[in-house]
């Protein structure tokens, strides 16, 4: 078992079977877990971070954005392929090198981005206010009191697990990762968790401003100029559907390295299905799937409302946290994410509206029925259905 207090894994794993396919990115049970929705979406993070048996890191590229801003995400995707491949290897010394604390100051486990809702850092032998092995949602206020402690003791943690999940929105190319997925000490597999974009779009312009300084990275310069409040946000949605539907592409006509190793998964098959996807995505990286993570997952897409707050992860209700996009975008902002992504659109099976009513309609979905284990033989057909 890999669970805190436990006796140490072994640092290099024997080898397993990779992945399977759909919306995240994970390594299986004996290697290194690499989960990546490759653009912002509702997370199931809690999935991974709340398994006794996952060391889980959230979104660590932030750093390498943060330190060299304002370069932009193309030209900064070689340093987080080079930080990705030290987190792998848990050397955490890595966080150290793109801190912005200032010259002197070590960074602490607090100020690792993500921090406060990490159930490694919130738990014991690092901290005393929960238990890694118990399932359940940490709260960031009580984590915001642990102690802080030194990358060096973080690291220790990291060697007791077999599979390291990493959470990333920050890889726009995959063909990055290629190295890392042909190193067999690494036994990386990708999980690439999608949405539909024009709620991503929402989730977008709901948090412009705490995201303004990465859209403008996203967007490199492509587009200058005004064009309103939501402007940014919803212009790095062409940038982000353009690697999506890359991606897709590159999953579709898979090179040697990434064949069995590739997962797509949608978040709305895994809010109306949760066992179900829990179980898809867990038999993936050969993770067991106990009563007590099936009941986690049923209740984290069964919650008693929607959050407002863009960046808490909380428990919410399946049918408003799909449909609010309709109600907080314009039609014409819905419109405009279509033009800008109607080709991964039409690869994932979600569909076109037609007019403002159909909008309003919530008895009407825009997805199609739930996609299946055997997913990317799916998008096979439905390409070759559509020519």
């Amino acid at each position: 078992s890999g669970r805190a207090g436990r006796s140490p894994r072994p640092r290099r794993p024997p080898a397993a079977q990779p992945w399977g396919r759909t919306g995240g990115c994970g390594s299986c049970w004996t290697g290194r877990t690499h989960r990546v929705p490759l653009h912002r979406s509702a997370r199931p993070v809690p999935l991974f971070n709340q398994n006794p048996e996952v060391f889980f890191l959230y979104e660590p590229v932030w750093h390498v954005w943060q330190k060299l801003y304002p370069g932009d995400a193309v030209s900064l995707q070689g340093a987080a392929r080079d930080m990705l491949s030290s987190l792998y290897r848990c050397d955490l010394s890595v966080f150290q090198l793109y801190s912005t604390a200032g010259a002197g100051k070590n960074l602490t486990t607090l100020g690792i981005f993500g921090a406060a809702t990490n159930k490694v850092i919130c738990s014991s032998p690092l901290c005393p206010a929960y238990r890694k092995e118990v399932v359940g949602m940490v709260d960031d206020r009580v984590c915001k009191k642990c102690p802080p402690q030194r990358l060096s003791r973080f690291q220790e943690e990291c060697h007791k697990y077999r599979t390291l999940v990493i959470k990333g929105v920050r890889v726009f190319d995959l063909a990055v990762l290629a190295p890392l997925m042909r190193d067999p000490a690494l036994e990386l597999k990708v999980i690439h968790l999608v949405r539909d974009p024009r709620a991503v779009a929402s989730s977008r312009i709901k948090s412009r401003h705490g995201l303004i300084r990465e859209s403008l990275q996203v967007l490199g310069g492509k587009k200058e100029g005004g064009g309103g409040s939501d402007y940014h946000a919803l212009g790095a949605m062409e940038v982000i559907c353009s690697s999506m539907a890359k991606t897709l592409q590159t999953a579709l006509h898979p090179p040697d390295w990434l064949q069995g190793n590739y997962l797509a998964v949608r978040y709305e098959d895994l809010v109306v299905e949760p066992i179900k996807t829990l179980r898809q995505v867990y038999g993936f990286v050969n993770l067991a799937v106990s009563p007590e993570m099936e009941k986690f997952a049923l209740n984290m897409t069964s919650g008693p409302g929607y959050s407002s707050k863009p960046f808490v992860v909380s428990a919410r209700n399946a049918t408003q946290a799909l449909s609010a996009w309709r109600t907080a975008l314009s039609f014409q902002q819905i419109k405009q994410v279509e033009e800008y992504c109607h080709q991964p659109m039409a690869l994932l099976g979600y569909e076109r509206v037609g007019s403002p009513e159909e909008v309003k309609d919530l008895s009407r979905t825009f997805q199609k029925c739930p996609l299946g284990p055997d997913y990317i033989e799916e998008l096979f057909s439905l390409v070759l259905r559509e020519r």
